[in-house]
């Protein structure tokens, strides 16, 4: 299986950027006591060139996981924290008239950074989650009939608290396809809590955190990724996972084409995470549920527990590739 997966894999002299993981995991997971699988996913939104939503009760360390990524990485922070007030243009910018010249001078809001948390993304109007939808998809805001890019990288990290506590919306289905992958937190395990009480992971590690890295080595990374090695017999697989949901009697709306290509992209981050420079259905299985899960509608709504579970069967109903 092995020989299969790493023939023909792609050009020898672009090399994974196993480093970088590397550094930016043990740099985040210092401070994310007892999360290691999350941290993993979180890299994986980022290197595969998508964006992450944390969704989970208050305190259990969601926003935590986004500002020590965002300090890891370095490069420029915007921060928004979203409340029922918040407008548009508090987050993409505004124009501003200056009369002592008479022209309009644009004002960029948080959007124009490296990396943004969008903290509790669920308590912002609907008005003003549609403002995420252009940055998130095209790396650009149209403001006043002028297109300005983003920086490159752009990465987004948003959190939300469940839905249904006082003051949420409801993230449409549009919004929540921008997202490359959705995870939960969890409540940490007793050896982590001991230790973020003895100061040893937490806030008070998260003071001390140095970037490991530079935005165009990020960006470098991102593009390495794009071309990691995948078998024709694990684009089957891909496809024969998404064919599933789509089949599937309990599924009302399954995986997009969309979401297919997100999931193999989210498949060879997770290879270049794990130490390697090629995919494998391992790589697929570990990411299909937070890649597929929130694009999935059971009963005519995003049932992202109930399309878990759907998930797992499909994942041992469906055959591995094989040599």
């Amino acid at each position: 299986m092995t020989d299969l997966l790493r023939a023909d894999a792609g050009d020898p002299t672009i090399e994974p950027p196993v480093a970088l993981a590397d550094a930016l995991f043990g740099a985040v997971s210092a401070v994310v006591r007892g999360k290691d699988e999350e941290v993993r996913l979180a890299l994986v939104a980022l290197l595969a060139g998508g964006h992450l939503l944390v969704e989970d009760l208050p305190g259990t360390g969601k926003t935590l996981l986004a500002k020590s990524l965002a300090a890891a990485l370095g490069g420029s922070f915007g921060r928004v924290q979203c409340t029922p007030d918040l407008l548009p243009t508090d987050i993409t910018g505004t124009s501003v008239f200056l009369p002592g010249t008479g022209a309009w001078d644009f004002r960029p809001g948080p959007l124009f950074a490296n990396v943004v948390l969008v903290d509790e993304v669920n308590r912002a109007s609907p008005r003003t989650q549609a403002a995420l939808l252009e940055p998130m998809e095209e790396r650009q805001v149209s403001i006043d009939g002028v297109t300005r890019p983003l920086p490159s990288p752009f990465f987004c990290i948003a959190t939300q608290n469940p839905f249904g506590q006082a003051g949420t919306f409801p993230l449409p289905e549009s919004q929540l396809d921008r997202f490359a992958l959705v995870i939960s937190m969890g409540l940490p395990g007793r050896d982590a809590e001991r230790e973020i009480l003895r100061g040893e992971g937490g806030n008070e590690v998260y003071a001390r955190i140095t970037a490991v890295a530079e935005p165009v080595d990020v960006a470098a990374a991102i593009a390495a990724v794009r071309i990691v090695h995948v078998a024709p017999p694990l684009v089957e697989y891909v496809l024969d996972l998404a064919a599933a949901t789509r089949s599937h009697p309990d599924v009302a709306v399954g995986a997009s084409p969309r979401a297919t290509v997100g999931l193999l992209a989210a498949a060879r981050a997770h290879a270049v995470v794990a130490g390697r420079g090629y995919a494998t259905p391992d790589d697929v299985q570990a990411v299909v549920v937070p890649a597929f899960a929130h694009r999935m509608s059971l009963g005519g709504a995003v049932d992202t527990a109930g399309a878990t579970g759907v998930l797992r069967s499909i994942i041992e109903a469906v055959a591995v590739p094989r040599p």
